[in-house]
This record gives structure tokens, sequence and C-alpha cells, in this order.
């Protein structure tokens, strides 16, 4: 029986090696060696950061926070390098979406099959 723990670092290795997440890498450094798009894709960031904290705890996002998030989407997708950033993140995140379903697929098919049973005992 292979060790769960050895397969999860072999899969670490391989996102590491991917083509995904290369150019990840390679776009983020773009981004990061220019101040001025460090500081404009560090201000999104925040922005994100500081209106999902509010979600999270529950408090209200102002029409002038919204104005203001959407103002700074605007300005980092006009940004070649960033909006180059955020296209290989949603790659990259896609991947992990893929490799989530691909092992969690046994609780799916154990719940799923308990959901089944229930529902044809009814």
């Amino acid at each position: 029986m292979p060790n769960i723990y050895d397969s999860a670092y072999d899969l670490e290795k391989a996102i590491r090696e991917s083509e995904e997440f290369t150019s990840l890498k390679g776009a983020y450094d773009a981004v990061m060696s220019d101040e001025s798009s460090k500081q404009m894709f560090e201000n999104f960031r925040d922005t994100q950061m500081a209106l999902q904290e509010k979600q999270m705890q529950g408090q209200e996002i102002t029409e002038e926070e919204v104005e203001k998030a959407r103002q700074v989407v605007e300005l980092v997708q006009q940004h070649e390098d960033i909006s180059k950033l955020m296209e290989q993140e949603q790659r990259l995140n896609m991947v992990i979406n893929d490799v989530s379903r691909i092992i969690t697929k046994p609780l799916e098919e154990l719940y799923g099959e308990a959901d089944s049973e229930s529902e044809s005992a009814e």
C-alpha cells in the first residue's frame, strides 16, 4: 500500500514542475521585477483581502468599497504583465481544482452510495 504522504509530495513536485506553475512563476517574477507593476499588484491584492476579510466577519461592504474594488480590477486588467499573471494563476487554479476533484472522488463515491441507498430505502 503506497504511503499517502509520499504520494502527496510527489504531487507537489509534479505541480512545481508543471507548465502551469512555471508559467505562473515567470509571470509573477515579471510583475515583481517592475516597481510600478509590483505596487499596482500589491494594491489589488490588499483590496481583495480587505473585502474578503469583511465578508468573512459578516460586515457590510459599502457601495464605495465595491466601486473602489471595481476600479482597481479595471486598472490591473489593463496592465499587460498583471493581466498575464492573473491568467496564469487561473490556469493553475483549474489544475488544482481538477486534482482536488480526483483525490476526493473516493469520498464522493462513498457518500454518494450512502445517499443512493437511503433514497432507495424510502
